[in-house]
């Protein structure tokens, strides 16, 4: 990935938290924290990674209310950073943090086990 790119990805970071905390009502939506921003080269695609907080119906709930409102979260990164073209948006689940809790339990369970032999 480009500094270019890389440098927009954070920018878009920064501003997706506070448009997606702030300024969007869909009920839909729950507690949601950007964790990272990935712009493809060419400035095209931003894929957003997102982890929301609840089951998995909240999760699903969140990213159908996200998707709904794409076209204005586009246009309020449109205003707010300066591109030629804004990227098209792209949501997605960080399983990175699904991940490191599972692998966590794993070893709390592990250890457990341990003490008990």
């Amino acid at each position: 990935m480009s500094l270019r790119a890389n440098r927009v990805g954070e920018q878009m970071k920064k501003e997706l938290g506070d448009i997606i905390g702030r300024k969007i009502k869909d009920p839909r939506i729950g507690f949601v924290t950007v964790t990272d921003v990935s712009v493809s080269g060419d400035l095209q695609i931003a894929k957003v990674y997102i982890s929301v907080l609840g089951d998995e119906e909240q999760r699903e709930n969140t990213l159908k209310g996200l998707a709904k409102a794409k076209g204005f979260i586009r246009s309020e990164i449109g205003q707010r950073i300066r591109l030629r073209k804004t990227p098209e948006i792209q949501f997605e689940f960080d399983e990175s943090i699904d991940y490191g809790n599972r692998i966590e339990t794993l070893i709390h369970e592990l250890n457990a086990q341990n003490k008990e032999d």
